[in-house]
């Protein structure tokens, strides 16, 4: 299976380290962010990815060219952000004749069980599901309603009175079939002159228009890692993880 790793953000809530270090290179525990997600995706037959970069694209580089397969790493540079839907519409070569395929965002760290995620995702032959995990405070996050089937009803980002506190984990499985509505979308992201993001203009848009979209609840450590509080919490976790495995 392949994957999208969407790690071209520039970090702003961590700086000043990331004026020296891109977002996904942050260390936890004394590795890159970007390892373990690549960890992750081994563990889960995911063995070829795709990730963008922006800022301080050459440690990027760097780390790759010192990365041993698997999986396999295409980097593709952003010299303007495309947004992450704007990433995935401008590389829909990378999954041609691929039935499905999975998009996350390298600024979380989680466990999630991508595997079961692929599973849920083909069972319902969904055109996308997102995966949901209960935030702490949903003001801050893409708020999905579900039905009692686990399709998505509504989706409203950061909303000031949110109905549920199921929030948008970043990682989704998704149909080859969205790129039909993606190139519909390019005049409009060049009209407007704004990237063209999955949760701001493509979920609501699809889930209004009676498209498949399942909402895939996780109950797997997950964490975005925004701000210096955030990453101090990771490193915490991620040691205990260490020595319970050595228990």
């Amino acid at each position: 299976m392949k994957a999208y790793l969407l790690a071209a953000g520039r970090g702003e809530r961590l700086r000043p380290l990331t004026d020296r270090v891109p977002k996904c290179l942050v260390p936890i525990a004394g590795r890159p962010l970007l390892a373990h997600w690549l960890e992750l995706f081994h563990a889960h037959n995911v063995d070829e990815v795709l990730i963008n970069t922006h800022h301080l694209a050459e440690q990027v580089r760097e780390f790759v060219r010192a990365h041993r397969p698997p999986p396999r790493v295409i980097l593709v540079h952003e010299p303007e952000l495309l947004g992450t839907a704007g990433t995935v519409q401008a590389n829909r070569g990378f999954v041609e004749c691929e039935p499905d395929f999975l998009v996350a965002y390298a600024d979380n760290l989680t466990r999630a069980d991508l595997t079961s995620l692929v599973v849920f995702h083909r069972r319902r032959g969904a055109l996308v599901t997102i995966a949901l995990f209960h935030a702490p405070d949903p003001t801050r996050c893409g708020i999905a309603q579900l039905a009692a089937d686990g399709r998505v009803t509504a989706f409203v980002e950061k909303p000031e009175h949110p109905q549920t506190d199921l929030a948008n984990a970043g990682i989704y499985a998704m149909s080859s079939d969205i790129f039909d509505y993606l190139g519909d979308q390019t005049p409009l992201r060049l009209r407007s002159g704004q990237a063209l993001d999955f949760g701001r203009d493509v979920f609501p848009r699809l889930i209004a228009d009676g498209a498949a979209v399942y909402g895939w609840e996780t109950t797997a450590y997950h964490l975005d890692i925004g701000t210096p509080a955030a990453l101090a919490q990771a490193e915490r976790d991620v040691a205990a993880w260490s020595q319970e495995a050595r228990a």
